[in-house]
């Protein structure tokens, strides 16, 4: 059998890139070599694409490339792959096709349908779910009217632009006291990975938090704090998903920041979580329904806030491409569920085909 050729891709633009790094090099690593021939894509933090043997060592360390080399996506379907430049002439150029992408970008320029686009276009099969799904998920506000308007419930918030916080600071800061109160979680709208989030005790606190988060995004999210636990729930598949056990993370923090997730090891995840049978499938059923509200394929994470005490259950957001670490939530609880780590990386390059090719099939030429 003829190996396919899988082009890993990482690093990226947004603030996530060392994350994306981690997550590629746990993919990479479980990848049936069998059936699959590697080719690592990576993308520095200014743009630039590299593949080679190197291309992910690159990144890391951040240094001149050995064996990693200048590369473009081919946009013409015909002739689905890369142009890889030549180590011996900066003017000559090679071919590499690719028959699946598998993006481990996380962020913004790969999580939020922009390189999902470019993929479109290319007619190259890819991971996860498409432009729009990717797009309406990544900002917090457009997910949040998609969760509403199919019944999910979700936290009391406000949001807005950074020209309208410049222009009326006070009428936002009394916005947030008098229809969210404290504390409350202030975010960038376009970002993951807690990145730009502030947990805001009082209201002297409140410009501060809003200035950092207006740092990453042009757009503010203001959250009412919830009390619960903080619960996590995975979803596999395209037309018919199916949701996995949920699991708990208890950050070592006051909330489960960038600090907590990446970089202080002391915050513990429950994997599978004890819920009770019917709190269990209300979160179950809410992945689903979430997963379906945005249109998702793939893979997702969907996360909640849940008090066990009154059962009042949160949907606080999707993550369309979720930390992927081989001991990141999202497959740890597949692991719990019954699926290992290199079997839900081999399903999910099989439904990146399965779905390019029944939405290809649907394409009618128009008459001329």
């Amino acid at each position: 059998m003829d190996q396919k050729k899988v082009a890993v891709i990482f690093g990226g633009r947004s603030g996530e890139h060392v994350v994306s790094l981690r997550s590629a090099a746990s993919i990479m690593e479980a990848i049936d070599r069998d059936r699959y021939e590697i080719i690592p894509v990576g993308i520095t933090r200014e743009g630039g694409w590299l593949t080679g043997p190197d291309a992910w060592l690159s990144l890391w360390e951040k240094r001149e490339p050995r064996e990693a080399r200048r590369t473009v996506l081919v946009t013409d379907p015909g002739s689905p792959g890369l142009l890889v430049q030549s180590d011996e002439s900066p003017t000559q150029w090679s071919y590499q096709p690719v028959d699946i992408a598998f993006p481990v970008l996380h962020g913004t320029y790969g999580e939020d349908g922009t390189i999902q686009g470019l993929f479109e276009i290319a007619g190259i099969p890819y991971v996860g779910s498409g432009v729009l799904a990717s797009s309406v998920a990544m900002d917090k506000v457009f997910m949040k009217v998609l969760f509403q308007e199919h019944g999910l419930p979700v936290a009391p918030y406000v949001y807005f632009y950074r020209w309208q916080w410049n222009n009326r600071e006070s009428y936002w800061e009394d916005e947030i006291k008098n229809s969210l109160g404290f504390p409350c979680f202030v975010k960038p709208t376009n970002l993951g990975s807690s990145v730009g989030i502030t947990k805001v005790h009082a209201s002297e606190e409140l410009t501060k938090a809003i200035e950092e988060a207006l740092l990453y995004d042009d757009k503010v999210i203001v959250e009412e704090f919830l009390e619960g636990r903080e619960v996590e729930c995975s979803v596999l598949g395209d037309l018919e998903p199916q949701a996995s056990r949920p699991g708990e993370v208890i950050p070592c923090n006051e909330f489960y920041d960038y600090r907590a997730k990446y970089i202080d090891d002391r915050s513990e995840l429950v994997i599978p979580v004890e819920l009770g049978e019917s709190l269990e499938k209300t979160i179950r059923d809410y992945s689903v329904k979430a997963f379906n509200a945005v249109e998702a394929s793939g893979l997702a994470r969907v996360d909640f806030f849940v008090n066990t005490i009154t059962g009042q259950v949160a949907v606080i957001e999707i993550n369309t491409i979720p930390g992927f670490t081989s001991i990141s939530m999202y497959p740890k609880l597949w692991e719990a569920s019954g699926i290992n780590y290199e079997e839900l990386v081999r399903r999910l390059l099989e439904l990146a085909e399965t779905r390019f090719h029944r939405r290809r099939s649907l394409m009618v030429t128009p008459p001329e």
